[in-house]
C-alpha cells in the first residue's frame, strides 16, 4: 500500500510538473527565434558599417575628405550613413536674368560642328534654369543607388543620371553602373549647380555639348597609399556626341583616366590628371549653310578620339579654406575625327573622306576672400584646325560651303563675383567677352543667376 502511496504521488507531481515543463519550452524557442533575428538585424547592420568604413578608408585623405568651397554644401540635416534606408532627397533649383549684345539663337561656334547640347549664352531675359531632383540611398550592404533627373525651362524632363555603386569591393575598386557622367577631366562630372561659373568653358561645350554621359559600367581603383592615386576605365554605348547611339550591339564608347594627386605642406594640395576616349558616330548630322545661304544638313561617320589634361591647384593661405582659398585650374583636349564627311544629306548627298584635329584649353581662377565671397577670371581657347575635306580638295565643293568648318581660333574671357547668403544659395554675377560666334560679331555676356539647394545633397569631389 506504502508502494502504491509513493507511485501515485510522483504521477501527480509529473502531471502538476509537465504542463510548466512544455510552457518553459515553448518559451524557450520564442525566445531562441527572437534573439535568432535580433542577430541577423545586427549583423547587417555591422556589415553597412564595415562597408562604409572601407569605403572612406579607401579615399584619400585629406584631398578626398575636402569639400570643394565653390559647390553648395550639403544641407542642414542631410543623412550620410550607409544605414539609411529611405532615400535622401534634394532638389535644386535654378534660374538667371541674360543680356546679351547679339542674337543668341544664331550663336554657333566657329570652326566646329555643333554639338547639339546646351550650349551658348542661353536665352535673353529671365529664364528659368535646369532644375535637379536627386534620389539617393544605400541599397544593401553591397550597393548605394543614386538618380538625378533634370528639368528644364522649357518643361522637359532628363534622367541626368541613374546609376548604382559597389560599396563593399575590396582593395580600393569601385564599381558604377547604369548613366552616369564619364569620369575624364575635372569639370565632367560637376553637376551645373557646382559650376564655379554660370557656364561651361567652349572646350567642353565644342567636344561634348556641355558634358559627356556614359551608358555603360565604370571600373576604378584608387590605391591604398599616401599619395592619392586613382586609375579608371568606361565601357558604353557611346551615345552621347560626338558619337552617336548605332544599331548594333557592342561597345561604342571607351574611356580611359588616371589621377595623380598629395599636399603642399598644411596649406596647399594639389591633383593632375590624363585621359583618352574614344567613340562612334554614324549619321552625326548637324545643320549649316551652302555658298548660297541656304540651309543644308550634312553628316559624319566614323571615329572620334580625344584626349587631354587637367590641372588643380588649392591654396589657403592660413589653412583654413572655409575662410579663405584660391583655386587654379586647366584643362587642355585635342580631338581628331576620321571618317566620311556627306555635304547636304537630305538631297544631294555628296560624301566623301574627312579628317580633322582639333583642340581647346581653359585657364580659370577662383578666388575667395571671405567666407561666402568670391570672385573669379577664366580664359578660353580653341583651335578648329584646318580639316581635309576630300569634297573641298579634289574641288567638288568650294570651302565656302562649309562655313562652320572654315578655319578658326574662337576665344572668351569672363569674370563673375558670387555670394552665397547660407550654404543653400548662391547668387552669382558674370559678364564675358565672346569672341568665339561663327558670324564673326563680337557677344558681350551678362548673366545674373541664382542657385538654391533643398534637403539632403552631399558634398562634391575634391
Amino acid at each position: 500500500m506504502k508502494r502504491f502511496m509513493r507511485v501515485a504521488a510522483h504521477l501527480a507531481l509529473a502531471c502538476a510538473v509537465l504542463p510548466s515543463i512544455a510552457e518553459a519550452a515553448d518559451d524557450v524557442a520564442d525566445l531562441r527565434a527572437e534573439f535568432q533575428a535580433l542577430k541577423t538585424e545586427y549583423a547587417s547592420r555591422v556589415g553597412l558599417l564595415e562597408a562604409r568604413i572601407e569605403q572612406l578608408e579607401s579615399a584619400p585623405t585629406p584631398i578626398a575628405t575636402q569639400a570643394t568651397q565653390q559647390q553648395l554644401p550639403p544641407a542642414a540635416g542631410s543623412r550620410s550613413s550607409a544605414s539609411a534606408f529611405n532615400p535622401a532627397i534634394s532638389l535644386i533649383l535654378a534660374g538667371n536674368y541674360t543680356d546679351v549684345s547679339q542674337d543668341p539663337g544664331t550663336w554657333r561656334i566657329a570652326g566646329f560642328m555643333p554639338s547639339g547640347g546646351e550650349v551658348g549664352p542661353g536665352k535673353q531675359s529671365f529664364n528659368l534654369g535646369e532644375s535637379e531632383l536627386t534620389f539617393a540611398a544605400s541599397v544593401d550592404p553591397y550597393f548605394s543607388a543614386t538618380m538625378t533627373a533634370a528639368i528644364t525651362g522649357e518643361n522637359e524632363i532628363e534622367v541626368e543620371e541613374a546609376f548604382f555603386r559597389s560599396t563593399a569591393l575590396p582593395s580600393g575598386f569601385t564599381v558604377k553602373g547604369g548613366r552616369f557622367f564619364s569620369g575624364f577631366g575635372y569639370l565632367n562630372e560637376v553637376h551645373s549647380h557646382a559650376w564655379d561659373f554660370a557656364d561651361q568653358p567652349l572646350v567642353y561645350q565644342a567636344f561634348f555639348g556641355n558634358q559627356q554621359k556614359q551608358d555603360g559600367l565604370q571600373l576604378k581603383w584608387i590605391a591604398p597609399t599616401d599619395l592619392f592615386v586613382e586609375v579608371g576605365a568606361e565601357a558604353g554605348n557611346g551615345q552621347a556626341f560626338p558619337g552617336t547611339r548605332r544599331s548594333r550591339n557592342g561597345l561604342n564608347g571607351e574611356t580611359l583616366f588616371a589621377h595623380v594627386g598629395g599636399d603642399l605642406g598644411d596649406t596647399a594640395s594639389w591633383r593632375v590628371g590624363v585621359f583618352w576616349l574614344e567613340q562612334q558616330a554614324e549619321d552625326r548630322s548637324y545643320g549649316d549653310v551652302n555658298e548660297f545661304d541656304e540651309p543644308v544638313t550634312n553628316a559624319f561617320t566614323g571615329s572620334s578620339r580625344t584626349w587631354g589634361l587637367d590641372a588643380i591647384l588649392k591654396w589657403a593661405p592660413s589653412g583654413n579654406s572655409a575662410y579663405q582659398q584660391l583655386k587654379v585650374q586647366a584643362e587642355y583636349l585635342s580631338r581628331r575625327e576620321d571618317g566620311e564627311l556627306t555635304f547636304d544629306a537630305e538631297s544631294l548627298g555628296l560624301s566623301d573622306s574627312y579628317r580633322s584635329e582639333q583642340s581647346g584649353w581653359y585657364l580659370q581662377s577662383v578666388f575667395q576672400f571671405r567666407p561666402r565671397w568670391r570672385v573669379g577670371l577664366r580664359y578660353d581657347s580653341l583651335d578648329s584646325g584646318s580639316p581635309r575635306i576630300a569634297l573641298v580638295d579634289d574641288g567638288t565643293l568650294p570651302p565656302e560651303a562649309f562655313p562652320l568648318l572654315l578655319a578658326a581660333d574662337p576665344d572668351r574671357v569672363s569674370v563673375m563675383f558670387d555670394w552665397s547668403p547660407s550654404e543653400f544659395s548662391r547668387l552669382r554675377a558674370q559678364y564675358a567677352w565672346d569672341e568665339a560666334r561663327a558670324d564673326g560679331e563680337h557677344d558681350r555676356q551678362f548673366r545674373l543667376q541664382y542657385l538654391y539647394g533643398i534637403g539632403a545633397h552631399g558634398a562634391h569631389k575634391y
